[in-house]
């Protein structure tokens, strides 16, 4: 039997006859599903590594259809400091779903690196969660094809740091308004937030006074206010 090695991120687990279960994978070449035969009883080899909110090193061989086989599973890190922390783990498993549900229609390999980067960050405490929080918003919109736009307003014009600006969720951009609570330093992370990782951004002081607002703003532009 042919069989493929890779690395994979759990998606989803679905329970599937008196043992056995089918599995959705996160793999750095895309989406792939597979069964896993005997899962659930007591001396399975592979149960210990398909744990949700880790790195596993399986091997995949062919089955019936686009449905492939499990026949290797081991933890190559398992992101135990999400399950401690309440917050984490309620963002963690949104970021999972929406991840699962967009790759069913977009299966692009960059969902592996967004949510590998996303399940280290919220494993580590000293990265605050709104800033991962809103870098996973900011990519997770732009990878499902509608990049938010830091350089230019809705009308074209460049957004500019002494001005005051606006979400508008219709044109999916940044509104002139005198008024706005997007200053020139929420600008400034929003670009942050769109070119670079969340371990050089873990590094950069003084987030805090704009961090809500430009979270708000990620949130919104992902459509998922």
């Amino acid at each position: 039997m042919k069989t493929t090695r890779t690395r994979a991120i759990v998606l989803r687990r679905t329970n599937y006859g008196e043992a056995d279960r089918i599995l959705q994978l996160l793999t750095p070449d895309g989406r792939r599903g597979v069964m896993a035969r005997g899962v659930r009883k007591e001396k399975s080899k592979l149960a210990g590594g398909i744990e949700l909110f880790a790195i596993s090193d399986v091997v995949i061989g062919e089955g019936r259809g686009e449905l492939g086989v499990l026949t290797s599973a081991r933890l190559v890190r398992f992101y135990h400091h999400i399950i401690e922390d309440y917050d984490r783990l309620q963002f963690g498993y949104e970021a999972v779903r929406l991840v699962a549900r967009a790759s069913e229609t977009i299966d692009e390999p960059e969902w592996y690196d967004l949510l590998s980067e996303i399940l280290m960050a919220l494993d580590n405490r000293t990265i605050i969660l709104e800033l991962t929080q809103a870098w996973f918003y900011i990519r997770y919109a732009s990878l499902l094809g509608h990049a938010l736009n830091t350089e230019v307003d809705v009308q074209g014009q460049p957004l500019r740091p002494e001005e005051q600006y606006r979400y508008d969720s219709t044109e999916q951009g940044l509104v002139l308004y005198g008024a706005g609570e997007i200053s020139g330093a929420h600008i400034k992370l929003l670009r942050l937030l769109s070119t670079r990782s969340l371990k050089v951004l873990a590094q950069v002081g003084g987030l805090q006074a704009v961090l809500g607002g430009c979270l708000s703003v990620a949130r919104e532009h992902a459509a998922l206010d």
